[in-house]
């Protein structure tokens, strides 16, 4: 009796072979990979071309540095052009104290100290601005990198799931073709058909989550969100990362974030030195020259003079801007510190991710993945056989294509923390000894 009924399960399943493949190909053929061959650096290198968001902070840091100049130059002299004591109201000018024409000019000239100090505080203006923008780029190219991953984990799912997508049609053929024969059940092909049914839904969610994240990248790349993105490549990534200190010098050296930081904290104590100076009065200097025809000739006269600024209002004016900048200067050394603090604490965090896939990816490509690969072969044989039923067999392989679809998550997790410490350092992280790549 065994004997036979092994002998019917062998003819279904031969059955189903010459229908199979072509069922198999006309489901794939609805969910076509898309076209591969783009990698992270072409990307990265068109965000920095295209981006309106990095090329509007790099052009404030060109008109802080134009601006640099005009800090430290003296105010414009001013010129005046008249007649002076002339008669009214027949606006004669022959009375004793006229002066036709009359010209004056005069000059406002800064407190010595003042004006240079005025220019350090605009470079220092101009460097941050400089800055700004650096970080801006480390920024957008983080969230570009990780759009680009996210792309690669979910290109990398969908052909899991198309995989699996024909695997299931496959067996949903086994399964019917078996029924057909009288070893069967007709409740293993409605859960085939159910199983189907499901997969094809979560492909079309995932299609849409691609959607959206190729959108959230051509938004960064100036360009339309329907415009197609290839199937991101992985490349290398680096296993073998600096210690936490080397990191965190890197971070100090090279992060624009924390050099703004200490550009604010040095424009600030300029500055405290600039209002320290207020004080001290700004002169203005003045030449005038005049003539006048008494009737027996030009007389010309010319005058010279100086004046200085009083400060009378220091109490409400000159000192509480003193303790104003003060205040911004200790403002500017906390905000410092807690840069460093948070860049400490988040180099920490990125550590501890890397480990973490790193490890889970180790895991899953060396024993999880291989061992569910045994069990759905086990699993394949003892149906052959009759020992388990079709139901086991699915969930067998559906158990297969989850540990696969995670294994590509992690490697996009990876990829984004890798690319997450470059920004958090400022630099990009050396591909030199041991590299993960995903085909190992």
């Amino acid at each position: 009796m065994t004997s036979s009924k092994t002998t019917c399960w062998i003819a279904a399943l031969s059955l189903s072979v010459a229908v199979v493949a072509p069922i198999s190909a006309q489901i794939a053929e609805g969910y076509a990979d898309p076209p591969r061959g783009v990698q992270l650096n072409e990307i990265l290198a068109l965000v920095e071309a295209r981006n309106p968001g990095l090329q509007a902070f790099r052009s404030a840091a060109r008109a802080a540095v134009a601006r640099e100049p005009e800090a430290s130059t003296l105010p414009d002299p001013m010129f005046q052009f008249g007649v002076m004591n002339f008669g009214v109201p027949n606006l004669n000018t022959d009375m004793p104290m006229s002066m036709a024409p009359s010209v004056q000019l005069t000059q406002m000239v800064p407190f010595p100290g003042k004006l240079s100090l005025r220019g350090q505080v605009a470079a220092y203006a101009s460097e941050m601005a400089t800055t700004t923008a650096d970080e801006t780029w480390w920024e957008i190219r983080r969230e570009a990198a990780s759009l680009f991953f996210d792309l690669h984990s979910l290109d990398s799912r969908l052909g899991v799931m198309r995989e699996t997508f024909a695997l299931l049609g496959d067996f949903q053929q086994v399964a019917t073709a078996m029924y057909v024969a009288g070893t069967g059940r007709q409740t293993d092909v409605l859960r085939a058909d159910v199983e189907l049914a499901r997969m094809d839904g979560e492909i079309q969610r995932v299609e849409a989550m691609r959607t959206a994240q190729a959108a959230r990248l051509n938004a960064l790349l100036d360009r339309p969100a329907a415009t197609d993105v290839p199937n991101p490549e992985l490349g290398e990534l680096p296993l073998d990362l600096p210690p936490r200190d080397t990191l965190l010098a890197w971070a100090r050296d090279s992060r624009p974030l924390l050099e703004g930081g200490r550009l604010g904290v040095d424009q600030a104590r300029t500055r405290s030195d600039l209002v320290h100076k207020d004080i001290w009065p700004d002169f203005t200097v003045g030449l005038s020259y005049g003539q006048r025809d008494r009737g027996f000739g030009t007389e010309r006269m010319g005058s010279a003079m100086i004046g200085f600024s009083l400060p009378i209002h220091a109490g409400s004016r000159q000192y509480a801007a003193r303790e104003e900048a003060a205040a911004m200067e200790a403002l500017a050394s906390s905000q410092l510190r807690a840069l460093e603090a948070s860049v400490d604490a988040q180099v920490g965090v990125l550590l501890a991710e890397l480990d973490r896939a790193r490890s889970l990816t180790a895991l899953y490509r060396d024993e999880v993945i291989p061992e569910a690969h045994a069990t759905v072969e086990s699993a394949f044989s003892s149906y052959r056989v009759g020992a388990v039923d079709f139901m086991t067999l699915v969930d067998a392989q559906m158990t297969v294509n989850q540990f696969e679809g995670d294994l590509h998550q992690l490697f996009g997790d990876y990829g984004k923390a890798v690319t997450a410490m470059e920004s958090m350092v400022g630099r990009e992280l050396p591909r030199t000894g041991r590299l993960l790549r995903e085909e190992q």
